[in-house]
């Protein structure tokens, strides 16, 4: 005999949270908050990015001024990449690239972030409700979890993660020429130079505060006292892991807005502030 309590089974047989196993409760969620504002909100960023780095990744223009070069465009691949006086405009793959070259090289941090465990759960949560939050039933009739294609990729972040590594390398070089002045002399430090520090800092710690990271770091190690240096650089990578959340987001805003001020320096929207 039914029960008032047990759910629904019109549409063939339970599986996930309505499976024979779990506890019949009709109700989707118990929850009296607003539950639905931080996935919202995070579908919401999320979306801004990708429409924003979107555009700017195919409008192959307006990504160099001297001597800031936006990151999505560095390192510049292709011969098509406008000239980069200093910078690394190695035009490797010559002149059979006839797209943007943003396209060549946004691959490794984009995959990096796609595949970020950190991401993951925002994107999972913000567009497929998959939990739409904490004890909030997700909506879907099944659950496979990450074993089959594409979610199946998600396991190659470790190897995004050391393509990540010499990208923020080059993005660390190219901070380092924004201390030169239009004429590329050094000494010249204006608020590009302070953006782009900001920047490559957050870049660096959300690198490092990956889990993979922290793996690679102290990973697979029996007796943390036989191993000092790995367990003193374990301890300082879980610091930053603490943190990953925050260090994500703050990255992806600085990343932007390290592009954008290069695109409204390039379009002369207004001149560089200079502090000397």
């Amino acid at each position: 005999m039914a029960t008032g309590t047990q759910p629904p089974t019109s549409h063939g047989a339970a599986t996930g949270v309505r499976s024979p196993g779990r506890a019949a409760i009709a109700a989707r969620h118990l929850r009296t908050d607003r539950w639905w504002l931080s996935p919202a909100a995070t579908a919401a960023g999320l979306l801004a990015f990708v429409a924003y780095s979107t555009w700017r990744a195919f409008a192959n223009a307006d990504y160099y001024a001297a001597p800031y070069v936006s990151p999505f465009y560095s390192p510049c691949l292709a011969e098509n990449c406008v000239p980069m006086r200093g910078g690394p405009n190695w035009a490797i793959l010559g002149s059979w690239w006839g797209l943007s070259p943003a396209l060549l090289i946004l691959v490794f941090p984009l995959g990096f972030r796609l595949t970020c465990y950190y991401y993951r759960k925002a994107y999972y949560r913000g567009f497929w409700a998959a939990p739409p939050a904490c004890a909030v039933a997700e909506p879907h009739r099944t659950y496979t979890g990450e074993t089959r294609f594409p979610l199946l990729l998600q396991n190659l972040h470790r190897y995004f993660f050391y393509a990540a590594l010499p990208v923020a390398g080059i993005l660390t070089y190219d901070t380092a020429l924004t201390f030169r002045n239009s004429d590329y002399a050094w000494g010249h430090a204006g608020l590009g130079t302070l953006i782009f520090l900001v920047n490559i800092a957050l870049i660096w710690a959300y690198t490092l505060s990956c889990h993979s990271c922290r793996h690679i770091v102290g990973g697979r190690l029996r007796h943390f006292s036989k191993h000092p240096v790995r367990y003193r650089l374990w301890t300082w990578v879980g610091r930053l892991n603490r943190r990953h959340m925050q260090l994500a987001w703050a990255s992806l805003i600085s990343v932007a807005v390290c592009d954008l001020y290069v695109y409204l320096l390039a379009t002369g929207a207004f001149d560089d502030p200079r502090f000397f």
